[in-house]
């Protein structure tokens, strides 16, 4: 009689509590929660596949490393460039450049320089003072009136958000700031002002992540929405697609497009809602040796860009 079950006693299965047993330890700590992306890369996924760098003629870029934490890189391109126009077609003129520059990366500290053939001069530096805070800079000059500027960032990493405070030449200021709510979902938001324009804007953002998709939306006072979803397919396939939509001037986009990443080389591209498509291909050839094709058709406005280029190092 020891085996038998008392009166009033209900017998719980053992598959009803090992499923009570495992939502009891899926349930959210929200004490520990992990640290959300940074706030201007919220649809980085989405830019890496629908906004490839493409470019129109040659380009040749070539990179020697004289140490570890020191190298050396010259790069030489040669196409046409469009130059602005009051008609609807597009009017281009042949331009060449040729571009040295000069990194140093440490872990703690990152050093980038570029000088060009035109006169231009480009600068970056990111320094981590400590483990949470980091600084960076970016700066150009030119030759051109009022067209050189530079930026400050100061970044904030904590447990589970991210700051940041920027400021630049012509009195503009920005900050902004992304929380996780869930281990999936992360809000945002951010705030700037040009004081040489006259200028304020304030923005809010979300970002769900998953193993399988990524989706992200961003709403702005100065009238701009992005929307953006990414699902990954596979551990080398992936699809995405954008929607940008300005309820100020009514402009409307949107597009879908691809990355594929194979053994050899990697393959992206979209198509939009203007008609126009963009593919771009990088295939490695050899060890520090990578061949790229670039292509965007644009029909209605009979623009075809083709180009392709050569990466050593």
């Amino acid at each position: 009689m020891a085996g038998l079950v008392p009166p009033g006693t209900t017998t719980i299965p053992a598959e009803a509590s090992k499923t009570a047993h495992t939502k009891a330890e899926e349930k959210t700590d929200y004490m520990n929660l992990p640290c959300p992306i940074p706030f201007e890369e919220l649809q980085r996924e989405a830019l890496m596949s629908l906004k490839p760098e493409t470019f129109e003629g040659l380009r040749f870029d070539f990179t020697k490393g004289l140490n570890q934490k020191f190298s050396l890189s010259h790069s030489v391109s040669m196409g046409p460039t469009e130059i602005p126009s009051q008609s609807a077609e597009t009017i281009k003129i042949p331009t060449a450049h040729y571009e040295f520059g000069a990194n140093f990366i440490d872990p703690n500290l990152m050093l980038i320089g570029r000088v060009l053939t035109d006169g231009r001069l480009n600068a970056r530096v990111k320094w981590d003072l400590t483990e949470n805070l980091t600084v960076k800079a970016n700066a150009q000059l030119t030759n051109e009136p009022h067209m050189s500027h530079g930026m400050f960032n100061f970044d904030y990493k904590g447990k589970d958000y991210r700051s940041q405070f920027q400021m630049g030449n012509g009195a503009l200021f920005g900050a902004s700031y992304i929380q996780s709510v869930t281990p999936h979902l992360s809000l945002g938001g951010e705030v700037f002002w040009a004081g040489q324009h006259r200028k304020s804007g304030l923005g809010y953002a979300a970002r769900y992540e998953t193993d399988k998709m990524v989706a992200a939306g961003q709403v702005a006072s100065t009238g701009m929405i992005a929307l953006s979803y990414v699902q990954k397919v596979s551990e080398k396939v992936s699809l995405a697609s954008d929607f940008m939509y300005n309820y100020i001037t009514k402009d409307v986009t949107s597009s879908v497009g691809y990355d594929y990443i194979l053994r050899q080389c990697r393959l992206r591209g979209k198509i939009d809602s203007n008609g126009c498509t963009t593919g771009f291909l990088e295939e490695r050839l050899n060890m520090g040796l990578n061949f790229i094709l670039s292509a965007e058709i644009d029909h209605m406005k009979k623009d075809y860009k083709f180009g392709f280029g050569l990466t050593v190092g």
